[in-house]
């Protein structure tokens, strides 16, 4: 019996035919499928001394969980999750029953990360909560089911308990030794006002950055960066940062001499430059930025002292007002050289904030689809929180044990007292 035919079939109009496709998604499920396996593999490894009364295994396999789909960029991707079943809980010893918890597959994952990472971006750009199946169906098959109107407004709750959650949280063990704050603008839909949002983020002693603090605040004023920093504290951050990085908004100096009096101060040379220069005509501003350049790249303080004064000497005629503006914060902008040198390029500027937040202005130049502050506060936290992941550490980390224990560093070196010195 031949199979010939002439009779083509015609593909769907909603499908798409993308044989690249459909191999990744059938290599990914084979590779997620082996994972899964291997990890239900690697707790019974782990368990096999674990014996009931009898001398059975205490822990065996107990098939699968039913079949679901995991939304990824690729497409849904079919997948079951591994059951282990602790027979211990029968056997009437009194052992604590041990669940086994798949770290790959958690029980209620219905998306992966970096898909749920981009649901706050689309949100931002104005896509409603009715459109985003829609928008997404080319990406993820016709029906993504996991992202129905009635889903993505669950989500929204949970982003919402999220920050909650994370505004609470105890602060008691945790420790910065370098914060930088900065105030960022974002304005809403419906809202008059653009909403300031009051960001801290933190170094760890372990170099690790953090975001450790962020509220809707009126404007940068002292009272709004007050209650940020009195909230920290309450919270449990007892130990004061070394050095605060921030521009020259006065509001949150005045807060966090408050709070903190114990911490220094280095003013960000970026806003500095920006707010020198826009002091003087654009034919100036070339040579007046290397200039400047000159005092913040100096190897040492005498030398920035130098080209400092040269800066002075060379512009104070002409331009008063830009010799003025820098020279006012002259031991704010040279602060860093008190601290190790590998950790200059980090505190010469307020770049982790700017940096993460470029990219948020980028994609919500108007936040279109945010109609509040509060909504707005909410997408934006989840961007930040997911960009956090892949910030950098700080080099020279295992410099900060030296500076939070109180070591001296004159021009970004250590002065380690000798010998006789110590014995005096």
């Amino acid at each position: 019996m031949t199979t010939d035919s002439t009779v083509c079939a015609f593909r769907h109009p909603d499908t798409i035919d993308d044989p690249l496709t459909t191999v990744l998604r059938d290599g990914a499920r084979r590779l997620l499928a082996e994972a899964i396996e291997a990890e239900a593999a690697s707790f019974l490894a782990a368990m096999q001394e674990k014996r009931l009364s009898d001398g059975r295994a205490r822990f065996v396999r107990h098939g699968h969980g039913p079949e679901r789909a995991i939304q990824t960029g690729i497409g849904p991707v079919p997948v079951k999750r591994a059951k282990v079943r602790d027979r211990g809980a029968n056997d009437g010893d009194g052992d604590e029953h041990v669940t086994f918890t798949s770290a790959i597959l958690p029980k209620w994952a219905r998306r992966t990360t970096s898909l749920d990472a981009l649901l706050p971006v689309l949100y931002l750009r104005g896509l409603s909560t009715g459109d985003f199946q829609e928008a997404l169906s080319a990406l993820l098959g016709k029906d993504a089911p996991n992202l129905s109107p009635s889903v993505i407004t669950r989500l929204k709750d949970d982003w919402q308990a999220d920050y909650d959650r994370w505004q609470r949280r105890d602060l008691s063990a945790r420790h910065y030794v370098y914060v930088w704050a900065d105030g960022v603008y974002l304005q809403a839909r419906m809202e008059d006002a653009a909403a300031c949002m009051l960001v801290i983020i933190g170094a760890t002693p372990e170099g690790k950055k953090e975001l450790v603090g962020f509220q809707v605040g009126v404007r940068e004023s002292a009272q709004s960066w007050r209650e940020l920093l009195v909230d920290l504290k309450a919270r449990g951050l007892a130990i004061a940062p070394e050095l605060a990085v921030g521009d020259g908004a006065m509001g949150f100096w005045k807060a966090l001499d408050e709070i903190f009096p114990g911490t220094k101060h280095q003013r960000c040379w970026v806003h500095k430059v920006t707010n020198v220069l826009n002091k003087v005509p654009k034919s100036v501003q070339p040579n007046m930025k290397a200039d400047l350049r000159e005092v913040r790249d100096a190897p040492d303080r005498a030398r920035a002292e130098a080209a400092l004064a040269m800066f002075e000497e060379k512009y104070s005629a002409k331009y008063s007002k830009a010799v003025h503006c820098l020279t006012k914060d002259r031991g704010a902008l040279l602060a860093f050289f008190d601290f190790p040198a590998e950790h200059w390029d980090h505190l010469r500027t307020a770049n982790p904030i700017e940096s993460v937040f470029a990219t948020v202005r980028h994609r919500t130049v108007r936040t279109k689809g945010a109609l509040s502050h509060k909504t707005a506060r909410l997408m934006v936290f989840k961007l930040v929180m997911a960009a956090s992941k892949t910030w950098r550490r700080l080099k020279g980390e295992n410099r900060l044990p030296m500076v939070i224990a109180g070591v001296t560093f004159t021009d970004g070196v250590a002065v380690i007292p000798d010998a006789n010195q110590r014995a005096a």
